[in-house]
């Protein structure tokens, strides 16, 4: 990814910059619909938890919909490894998720199409689970923060695989700085940010690495990561 005036843009799109009105009408007048429905999703599961009472917490604890040590490997409560990527403990987490999904997900969601950004973000999120509850198994975990490192390890792989230096681009300091927070704050989930990063380097691996080395069959990065992230659902509940 590139840093741009507005967010991040692919690679790709950098490069078609020699028609800079085409360029320029493709970047602004792209709908992120799926960027938009997954933020409309977070903002209204989180207006939902507080009207539930007791303010913040009934948000976090009183629908159970979070990842904790107790899931018992039944199966039963399979969907927290979902649902906490839809959930968050305050209005500044939130504020800070939503505001990242909204910078990088539009040039992955133009770039790779809907239906694929979302089966990644998805990914992203139960890799994200699987880091949290491998780093602290009795730890509460919430938050969309495992997805946006998935984007943010895509964004580097995407940014090495077309030439251009995450560092000139701005990326490299955007990585740095989150994961000095990552480690610096105790509040935050080393494991849910490393599961979602690790994740995302994976999908950019085989998105636009893999096809320089070998000619693959169309969905083949598609099935993988669906065989990873099943994978990774199955060890959350079976940690947990």
């Amino acid at each position: 990814m590139v840093t741009a005036s507005i967010g991040f843009h692919c690679p790709e799109c950098v490069r078609s910059g020699g028609d800079r009105r085409k360029t320029d009408y493709q970047m602004f007048h792209f709908d992120p619909l799926m960027v938009k429905i997954l933020i409309v999703t977070n903002v209204i599961l989180f207006a939902v938890g507080i009207g539930m009472g007791d303010g913040i917490q009934g948000q976090i604890v009183a629908d159970g919909l979070i990842i904790r040590g107790g899931l018992h490997a039944n199966f039963g409560e399979w969907y927290r490894v979902i649902t906490s990527g839809f959930l968050h403990y305050g209005f500044v987490h939130l504020g800070f998720n939503m505001y990242a999904l909204w910078l990088l997900g539009p040039a992955f969601e133009r770039s790779l199409g809907r239906l694929r950004f979302a089966f990644f973000y998805f990914a992203a999120v139960i890799s994200g689970s699987f880091g949290a509850m491998l780093w602290t198994p009795d730890g509460l975990t919430v938050g969309a923060s495992g997805a946006i490192f998935g984007l943010l390890g895509l964004a580097t792989v995407a940014q090495r695989s077309s030439g251009y230096s995450i560092w000139r681009s701005g990326l490299g300091m955007v990585l740095l700085l989150n994961f000095v927070l990552t480690f610096a704050v105790s509040s935050i989930s080393v494991g849910g940010h490393l599961g979602g990063f690790v994740s995302g380097l994976m999908v950019g691996w085989l998105l636009f690495e893999l096809p320089k080395k070998l000619k693959i069959p169309r969905y083949l990065p598609e099935l993988i990561v669906l065989l990873l992230a099943t994978a990774a659902f199955v060890g959350t509940l079976a940690i947990a």
